[in-house]
């Protein structure tokens, strides 16, 4: 799943291009169920001839603003890419927006789990997301107070878009590692000096991925590519994340995979030891 790095740089390249200014001619739904609200024929007659007016994130979600006081959220999920160009229409291609220009704006998504939002007010969505990881008022103190509260353990949490915005499965076991702290560990239960190194740690992985243009796992149809069709650069900097049975770059240690939250997570039996205090909800 695109997480805040993918995404982010997804809305980089989409400003890069010039979409902001462009008008919306027609839209195009190829597959309703991408369209979350309103109706999917009500969606092509309200966006009809809207400009948009900026781009933006929101945690994992692309924040469109239109012009009459509308804003498009785009919800990338599992395999959903935004496309932008006069390219060739692919098989999975969930929804088309034509441009004033010539191009079109192009959602394809293999697994069908992506989701358009077109409201007039998007407060209720985004209001109830957590902290930006990446805004300077996520300090250290801050992510003292979200810890302190919970016996959850610390990957669950992490993934927590109610909490902290934007950290998937990727960065939330390549922060761990770098922080060095046992994923199923309890929130509540780390220091002030493990929670500094936390809080370093989200916001390192978070910039590389950023820095590095988002992780691409796989060059098919489901792996990431931004707007312009590029792959991310990022797989070199990953550590443990589907790195099982592969030594730690710290210790050599074979990274281990166990189950947190339902979620596969992978780290370094040695570099991430089990605290003392291991009994927690995930």
């Amino acid at each position: 799943m695109p997480e805040l790095p993918e995404v982010q740089t997804v809305v980089t390249d989409l400003i890069a291009a010039d979409l902001v200014g462009r008008r919306i001619t027609a839209a195009r739904v190829f597959w309703p169920r991408t369209i979350a609200a309103p109706a999917p024929a009500q969606f092509g007659r309200r966006i009809k001839d809207r400009t948009v007016s900026a781009l933006g994130r929101r945690g994992k979600l692309i924040v469109i603003a239109l012009s009459g006081g509308l804003t498009l959220l785009v919800h990338l999920r599992m395999s959903g890419r935004l496309v932008l160009g006069a390219a060739k229409a692919s098989p999975y291609l969930r929804v088309r927006l034509y441009l004033d220009d010539g191009r079109a704006l192009d959602f394809i998504d293999t697994r069908k789990f992506g989701r358009f939002t077109l409201t007039a007010d998007p407060g209720p969505l985004l209001d109830r997301l957590g902290m930006e990881p990446l805004d300077r008022g996520f300090t250290p103190a801050r992510l003292a107070d979200c810890l302190d509260g919970s016996t959850r353990a610390l990957k669950a949490l992490l993934l927590d878009q109610g909490v902290i915005v934007g950290i998937g499965n990727i960065y939330a076991d390549e922060a761990l590692w770098q922080a060095r702290l046992h994923p199923a560990r309890p929130a509540n239960s780390l220091s002030k000096p493990a929670v500094k190194a936390l809080h370093r740690a989200i916001v390192d992985v978070l910039e590389q991925g950023i820095a590095n243009r988002g992780t691409t796992f796989s060059a098919g149809k489901a792996g990431f590519h931004s707007a312009n069709r590029q792959a991310g650069r990022n797989l070199s900097a990953i550590q443990v994340f589907r790195r099982t049975g592969q030594p730690c770059p710290r210790c050599d240690t074979p990274i281990a995979r166990m189950i947190v939250g339902q979620r596969s997570t992978h780290y370094c039996p040695r570099c991430q030891p089990p605290s003392r205090a291991m009994r927690c909800t995930s």
